[in-house]
């Protein structure tokens, strides 16, 4: 079967204007993808819109992938789907510094998702932006309630910084 990422940039670059879409889902193993951020046989949704001009071809559109992971403040399993825009610029002599050199007549997208996929998806996750991560004294998750443990003793060192705060009248809680 043929590889879906690879396009024929032949038959596009003859006509300034023509686009073509690639729409498929792959499978993590076929672009060599082995992370423990990914479950097993999961695939990435390629969305993108392949367009080419005078100087090369663009590709735009979106990659949409599964991930889980441990929650690094509150340690309880989370997941997700990372979503990465795309917008590259592919041209056989290079005149754009951001673009990627175009050579021979196929343009093989492989590469340009796999890095995507790698870099888009969380490295250190969070269940969720505002989670309030554990308790120092007795390990409760906080984010299921109050522990009931009493207040940690404020640090002396802090005692300056503290009175800074409340003579600017910030929230110590947001900071504003």
């Amino acid at each position: 079967m043929p590889n879906p990422l690879v396009v024929n940039a032949a038959e596009l670059l003859r006509r300034a204007g023509s686009d073509r879409t690639v729409e498929v889902d792959v499978a993590l193993d076929d672009l060599g993808v082995q992370d423990a951020r990914f479950p097993d046989g999961a695939s990435v949704a390629v969305q993108l819109h392949l367009e080419s001009n005078n100087d090369g071809i663009d590709v735009t559109g979106e990659l949409r992938t599964p991930w889980h992971g441990t929650c690094r403040r509150c340690l309880a399993e989370t997941s997700g789907v990372a979503v990465s825009e795309v917008h590259e610029r592919y041209q056989r002599v290079l005149t754009d510094p951001d673009a990627f050199e175009l050579t021979g007549d196929q343009l093989d997208l492989q590469p340009l998702v796999r890095e995507l996929v790698l870099l888009d998806a969380p490295a250190t996750p969070l269940c969720r932006d505002d989670c309030p991560g554990l308790c120092p004294t007795c390990g409760a998750r906080l984010a299921d309630g109050p522990c009931g443990c009493a207040p940690a003793p404020a640090d002396d060192r802090w005692a300056a910084l503290d009175a800074l705060r409340d003579q600017l009248g910030e929230d110590p809680e947001t900071g504003r």
